[in-house]
């Protein structure tokens, strides 16, 4: 009976290859397809179709209808059943992992900023079949899903804060404008550094700060000890609101460059540049107060707007003072989280012009989750603990 079945099998097949050669090559994987489930099954069952054994592990249950698409087309194959519902062909296992994969490899194209049309054609050119646009929108929609559990995850204590913005061109409302990035990244007691979340908003206005850390901390964000950011009006009116009574750290590096426009020769600039870095790098806040007023009374005649903007501004760099030493290094700047914004500027480049503000988030999103899964899995703390201060 076998051998009756495999060789009415193999006259089917090369029939079909005699009559309409390479166009049946569809047709001939269908029934080899076929053929290898049901025999398969019978290898599952240990009997064949209405064999009698006393080896017999179960019983068929029928056909399931199911579409497979494959480099000759789309199949329609037949899906042996067993009445325990614990067989599945390996061959459609097979399918199905490689199904996976290829929806993964769209998402990371749609992540990269690839139109839904464009992944079309390179799934067409790389599989031998088009992936509707249905399909490239469905598997969007679950990489989304993902993406805004990430984004509303809860979030515990943080001892330092980091928050920072940059600017991407977005279409809105047939313009193509500046939208703002947030990021906000924290340390922990442990010294692991964090991503804690990441937002697009149509400015660096209060409002949308304010709204950014209210979600932050509604996702449970609490023992904050320093704020450190740029000197945004925004952010600053938005943290005061939201953070009274949390000391802030102004981003060194950001001081050290304002203080430039303030310079009125430019043979005196690497001469301002080197004092205020001795005053940054002072052994305490007491002498870093004393270096900063010589540096005020030093220019209070020959770069007067330079004098009034150090005492005015310089300060604000200091509350990192109040902090172990093994810390200031890594908490005087924003430089952890301005590493992030290159990247983002990196990938998106390629985007150019984002098609709306929810393609932005998702690309933003994925490569905040990535670097964020990269930080945690460090083997090194990114900051010494207090116990390790102890030890020391």
């Amino acid at each position: 009976m076998v051998y009756q079945q495999k060789n009415n099998l193999y006259n089917a097949v090369v029939g079909l290859l005699s009559e309409e050669g390479s166009a049946g090559f569809k047709k001939v994987l269908e029934i080899l397809m076929n053929a290898s489930m049901a025999e398969e099954r019978s290898r599952y069952l240990q009997a064949e179709r209405y064999e009698r054994t006393e080896d017999r592990q179960g019983y068929a249950n029928g056909y399931k209808p199911k579409g497979l698409q494959t480099r000759v087309g789309a199949l329609e194959l037949q899906v042996p059943q067993t009445r325990d519902g614990k067989f599945y062909p390996q061959s459609l296992e097979k399918g199905k992992r490689s199904e996976r994969a290829l929806g993964l490899a769209i998402a990371e194209m749609y992540v990269q900023g690839v139109s839904t049309r464009n992944v079309a054609a390179i799934t067409e050119q790389l599989c031998g079949f088009e992936i509707s646009t249905s399909t490239v929108s469905k598997l969007t929609a679950e990489l989304d899903m993902t993406f805004k559990e990430w984004r509303e995850r809860s979030l515990g204590k943080h001892k330092y804060l980091y928050l920072d913005a940059r600017y991407e061109n977005v279409r809105h409302g047939g313009l193509v404008v500046d939208e703002a990035v947030f990021i906000a990244a924290g340390v922990d007691d442990d010294g692991k550094r964090e991503i804690l979340g990441t937002s697009v908003s149509l400015s660096e206005g209060e409002v949308h700060w304010r709204q950014f850390l209210g979600e932050l901390q509604k996702r449970g964000l609490h023992g904050v000890e320093l704020i450190i950011s740029d000197d945004h009006p925004g952010l600053k009116a938005a943290r005061k609101a939201t953070c009274p009574g949390i000391p802030w750290q102004r981003c060194q590096v950001h001081l050290q460059r304002n203080a430039q426009q303030y310079v009125p020769k430019k043979a005196m600039k690497k001469q301002v540049a080197a004092e205020i870095r001795a005053i940054f790098n002072a052994p305490d806040r007491t002498d870093a107060e004393r270096l900063l007023a010589k540096g005020v009374a030093t220019y209070a005649k020959s770069a007067p707007q330079l004098a009034s903007w150090m005492e005015d501004n310089i300060p604000e760099g200091f509350s990192v003072f109040s902090f172990p030493t093994p810390h200031r290094v890594k908490i005087r700047t924003t430089n952890m989280i301005e590493r992030v914004n290159r990247e983002l500027k990196r990938r998106t480049r390629v985007v150019s012009i984002f098609p709306n503000a929810e393609s932005c988030l998702r690309l933003v999103t994925a490569l905040a989750m990535e670097i964020s899964e990269e930080w945690l899995t460090e083997r090194n703390r990114y900051m010494p603990t207090l116990d390790e201060f102890d030890l020391a």
